[in-house]
């Protein structure tokens, strides 16, 4: 595989990626990174944990470096929308490392905090504006951010929101967006409302795949233990007690039994702390802080935090109760296991579950190890597994091109490119190599 020095990317990108010690880029970066600064559209399915922030960051700088369009007050040039706040922090963080040798400013856009601070970042002006879906809607309506300018257009975790419920706000993102600009649409896994969404937002892209043969991460030893509901808590402690174990995420259903757990496991001697939607950002934060400098061993969550917490050094993730939706355990576990260490995933399945852990058997395509049933369960036969993932590549259009063609109509019909709208000027502001 090629390294990063092998990528034409704007020097400054690769002297930051020298100091944060990436050499070879991952499958998702590999195949993403070059058509994207070509201009290309991307669909882009790769699992959690695989590195899809650089995939599309580093693209996003790369433009910003060589061509430096102009910045507006109100008018972002690129938009990234993030399904959490946490994910949208995360990001955030990502921009400033991969683009510290590099002249651009960003903003953060979500909820649950005074939009006072943010209002005014978007009234200087930024090159790079990450928001959530419901947060950037308010803005919008109340006239404080214009998305005529967006050059660059990134839907990360896109599954995710369909699953939460941001396809109103994200028709009403999309119908504002210009129709020349360049789209890329990353999410860990495809079904049918995503393909549909990126229909919509897409015009003839490059198809990215680099799910592996199961959408199970491969690296995480899992297990199910069945039990009794009233024996959950008890297993929970004795796992935690483990010499073996160090940082762990527990996922459970509902805001109330997060903090029932934590309460719990504090009272046990076992320290822990409770993040999901009630509490407020900076709340979620701080609990987050604490996870990382383990003043606290355990975080106990809802799926707020299955998808784009990155935290290194979580040894084991505990499903305490199981996922209602079969892609759920995906990102779940994929809280372990990253940057190619090992972790371990438990999930504590009740006779009431029975109907959940066979769902996620038939999405992952494998049977789980099971420990201690509490009777015989009846389990589908797991479909053959499917061959690697594929790609088939769209048009190539030079860097100059990047809006050459038409985007996402709000209606969701066929975009087509748009031959009355002026292209932009083929004379590239990109400086000469001997200039960077």
């Amino acid at each position: 595989m090629k390294s990063f020095d092998s990528i034409d990317l704007f020097a400054p990108l690769k002297k930051a990626l020298k100091q944060l010690k990436y050499e070879i880029p991952t499958p998702i970066q590999a195949q993403t990174i070059p058509p994207a600064i070509d201009g290309i559209d991307i669909l882009g399915c790769a699992q959690t944990g695989t590195g899809k922030t650089a995939a599309f960051a580093l693209p996003i700088l790369d433009f910003l470096g060589h061509e430096e369009p102009p910045v507006k007050s109100k008018r972002p040039v690129s938009l990234i929308l993030a399904p959490t706040r946490e994910l949208a922090i995360q990001i955030s963080q990502s921009f400033a490392e991969y683009g510290k040798h590099m002249r651009f400013s960003q903003a953060l856009v979500y909820g649950g905090v005074s939009q006072g601070k943010q209002i005014a970042a978007l009234k200087r002006g930024v090159d790079v504006l990450i928001a959530t879906p419901g947060r950037l809607c308010d803005l919008m309506q109340q006239g404080h951010i214009s998305l005529d300018s967006v050059e660059i257009f990134v839907l990360d975790e896109a599954d995710r929101m369909l699953d939460m419920g941001f396809l109103p706000d994200l028709r009403k993102i999309m119908a504002a967006l210009p129709k020349k600009r360049q789209s890329l649409f990353f999410s860990a896994t495809l079904p049918p409302k995503s393909r549909q969404l990126a229909k919509e937002l897409l015009f003839n892209p490059v198809s990215i795949n680099v799910t592996p043969e199961s959408p199970s991460v491969e690296r995480i030893e899992q297990k199910v233990v069945l039990l009794e509901k009233a024996k959950k808590f008890g297993y929970l402690d004795e796992v935690l007690s483990g010499k073996s174990v160090d940082r762990t995420i527990v996922f459970t259903r509902t805001k109330r039994g997060a903090n029932q757990v934590a309460k719990k496991l504090n009272g046990v001697g076992i320290r822990a702390v409770a993040i999901h939607g009630n509490k407020s950002q900076n709340a979620r934060e701080r609990a987050l802080a604490e996870f990382r400098r383990k003043k606290v061993t355990v975080l106990v969550a809802t799926d707020v935090a299955a998808r784009g917490i990155d935290i290194d050094g979580v040894s084991h993730v505990i499903n305490y109760d199981m996922p209602v939706e079969a892609e759920s355990y995906v990102h779940r576990i994929g809280r372990t296991g990253r940057a190619g260490a090992e972790g371990i995933a438990i999930s504590l399945c009740t006779p009431t579950e029975k109907e959940e852990l066979l769902a996620i058997e038939k999405f992952i395509e494998q049977r789980l190890e099971c420990d201690e049933p509490f009777g015989p369960i009846r389990f589908v036969n797991a479909p053959k597994k499917k061959q690697g993932g594929s790609r088939s590549r769209g048009g190539s259009r030079g860097r100059n091109n990047r809006k050459g063609r038409s985007g996402a109509s709000a209606s969701g019909s066929k975009p087509t490119r748009n031959s009355s709208a002026k292209r932009r000027s083929q004379k590239s502001r990109r400086k000469p190599a001997a200039a960077r």
